[in-house]
């Protein structure tokens, strides 16, 4: 016994022990960065122009304070309410009212759409997305299950778009150009009824009305904290339509979640917001880069709204919406853009990125086969609505 606990307390174990756990932590680091790829892109991106322009007391200026709160607050607010199933018990009890597949799709469909509006493109992909594989597994209809997942992708990408907190990207423009609501809205509302009508007769011509029927599951939600989660959720959106000064949501939300829900405060989407915090340095110092400048003011001279749409394909939407914002003031062209824009490449927005990954996790044999497929919806949505934007 004696020999053995000498053993355990020599320094070469204790050396074999320190490599084992410092291997795990960097292999815990790496996955991180694997994981929050367009999050590691910003990180290198901000580090190469800190080489061009050093850091120096103007970079406090390229954050945007007021949309990293109000993106914090809703996506507190809307990890609690998940966290008690609030909207996949509400779209599960609105798909048990449907009889047939079609409608089933088409139900699926107009959750997410109006989700998105609600709860940001991603949280609902993620809330949506499990419900719909849930439907057609548990029922035996797997082969729509591509169909209805990228149907979903577009509903989420583009039903975002009419509201000033439906995208990440629309947050921050809508903070950054102080766009009215009413005009905001006004913007979006012809591709946003057009995506409406696409998505509709997708779903009518890719889904066959067979039989369906989905088990039902009675599970009461939570009066009380279903009741207070709802309020809070009042306050983020009047923080994000300015009827209630933003540090005041950063003061009350963390507060009243730290002692009802301090699971909400650790899930919240933290590398989002660091992709934020990285893009404003990048976008920053590329602005102040008096060559860069030019290119970037000539390109968007000659067609904001094209050029964003094919940014949006290279770099996501969310990050070319704050680099192009640096060079023109033209928010109408850039804002129908990088919405549009989100439909496309798997890489035009987080939230395609997001499908894939679940679609994959279920169907991981059928990866070549979906990426066609997404392709041919995605590019066939993008090129009804880019000329309808030029048009309205």
């Amino acid at each position: 016994m004696q020999m053995h606990g000498q053993a355990m307390y020599h320094p070469r174990h204790r050396l074999r022990v320190m490599g084992h756990h410092l291997r795990q932590d960097v292999g815990y680091i790496v996955d991180f960065f694997k994981r929050n790829a367009v999050m590691t892109v910003a990180l290198s991106a901000a580090l190469l122009t800190m080489v061009a322009v050093p850091p120096d007391a103007q970079y406090l200026a390229y954050f945007d304070v007021k949309t990293l709160t109000c993106l914090f607050c809703v996506l507190a607010v809307v990890c609690a309410l998940k966290n008690i199933r609030f909207f996949y018990i509400l779209a599960q009890r609105v798909v048990q009212c449907c009889k047939n597949v079609r409608i089933s799709v088409l139900a699926l469909l107009y959750i997410t759409f109006i989700g998105s509006m609600l709860i940001a493109n991603d949280m609902a992909l993620l809330t949506f997305l499990p419900l719909g594989y849930f439907v057609l597994s548990a029922t035996g209809k797997e082969k729509y299950m591509a169909v209805t997942f990228i149907l979903q992708n577009i509903a989420a990408n583009l039903g975002g778009m009419l509201t000033p907190f439906g995208n990440p990207q629309n947050l921050y423009l809508y903070t950054k150009y102080a766009i009215p609501t009413g005009e905001f809205m006004g913007i979006m509302a012809v591709p946003f009824a057009v995506s409406v009508l696409l998505l509709t007769l997708c779903a009518l011509v890719f889904v066959k009305a067979e039989p369906l029927m989905v088990s039902a599951e009675e599970t009461p939600l939570p009066r009380g904290r279903t009741a207070l989660y709802l309020l809070l959720f009042a306050l983020s959106i009047a923080i994000v339509f300015r009827g209630i000064p933003y540090w005041l949501g950063l003061a009350v939300i963390p507060a009243v979640l730290w002692f009802a829900d301090r699971e909400a405060l650790k899930a919240v989407d933290y590398p989002l917001l660091l992709t934020f915090v990285f893009f404003f340095i990048f976008s920053g110092n590329m602005a102040r880069i008096d060559a860069v400048r030019e290119f970037f003011s000539f390109l968007l001279s000659k067609s904001t709204l094209l050029f964003s749409v094919l940014s949006c394909q290279c770099i996501s939407n969310v990050p070319s919406a704050v680099l192009l914002s640096q060079f023109t003031e033209n928010y109408r062209d850039l804002l129908l853009g990088v919405n549009i824009g989100g439909a496309g490449t798997l890489i035009a927005s987080l939230a395609s990125l997001i499908t894939f990954r679940e679609y994959t996790r279920h169907n991981p044999q059928k990866t070549g086969a979906y990426i066609k497929t997404f392709s041919a919806f995605n590019f066939g949505f993008l090129a009804v609505l880019t000329p309808v934007c030029l048009l309205v």
